[in-house]
């Protein structure tokens, strides 16, 4: 495997988040909650509520659930506030990584990253240390199955995407600016292929490479944060070989 963005197509084939359903959940609506209170509860005004609201029901979350989490975010319902948090560190290997939580506890939702950073090879680092190797994009997963590479590069580009990667066996991965996101989406849906993820990233720039026990290591590290109900999105620079994928 190659590419920009090894961890979301990692999580994407192993399908973690989709096997724990109740903590996925979780996740989802404290983002619904927060992108309501920061923006607004319609969604067409919102694209952070928007993209949200597709996460939800892509987990086939409750119209009910979805609704009352908006609710709470406005002000309709009574409600937790949670703290949007980023902190940046580094795993194994000195592999750069930024952590995004959402927190009713910052102090707590601190100690314990501090701990998994380091429990697993790395170490918690300062506001700033690794943020400027990561760029902020749209990041789209098609799978090879919606259509021939030259047909889903056409639409994607026609789109407006900035990238197109085709490395990936499984799947084709296009990045766009952030604020482009939707728009692409939506007209690649448009001529009838299917988007898996789409999603707001922190795509890095730079990466390196991982091998044997500080590869393994490295994913556990990710899967560490992505077990923790605080973290709601996870990015780091690693890249690693595809045979290394099911460790654990």
């Amino acid at each position: 495997m190659s590419g920009h963005n090894k961890w979301s197509t990692i999580k994407h084939k192993k399908g973690k988040l989709d096997a724990k359903r109740g903590q996925l959940f979780t996740k989802i609506i404290r983002e619904l909650t927060t992108a309501a209170r920061e923006g607004g509860g319609d969604a067409d005004g919102n694209p952070r509520l928007r993209a949200a609201i597709q996460s939800a029901k892509a987990a086939n979350m409750p119209g009910d659930t979805m609704s009352k989490a908006i609710q709470r975010g406005t002000g309709e319902l009574p409600g937790v506030s949670y703290e949007e948090v980023t902190y940046e560190g580094y795993g194994p290997g000195g592999v750069a990584v930024m952590v995004q939580a959402l927190t009713d506890n910052r102090n707590r939702t601190t100690a314990e990253l501090r701990h998994l950073f380091g429990k697993h090879g790395g170490n918690l680092g300062e506001s700033g240390c690794v943020a400027f190797l990561f760029k902020k994009q749209g990041y789209l997963i098609v799978p090879r199955s919606a259509g021939d590479e030259d047909k889903v590069m056409e639409a994607a580009l026609d789109a407006g995407a900035e990238d197109f990667l085709s490395d990936d066996p499984d799947l084709f991965e296009v990045y766009t600016a952030a604020e482009d996101l939707h728009r692409v989406k939506t007209a690649l849906e448009a001529r009838g292929l299917a988007v898996e993820q789409a999603k707001v990233e922190m795509v890095p720039t730079v990466q390196v490479r991982l091998e044997d026990k500080r590869a393994e290591q490295m994913v556990r590290l990710m899967e560490a944060f992505e077990d923790h109900d605080d973290v709601q999105n996870v990015w780091a620079n690693f890249d690693i070989d595809e045979k290394l994928l099911e460790v654990g």
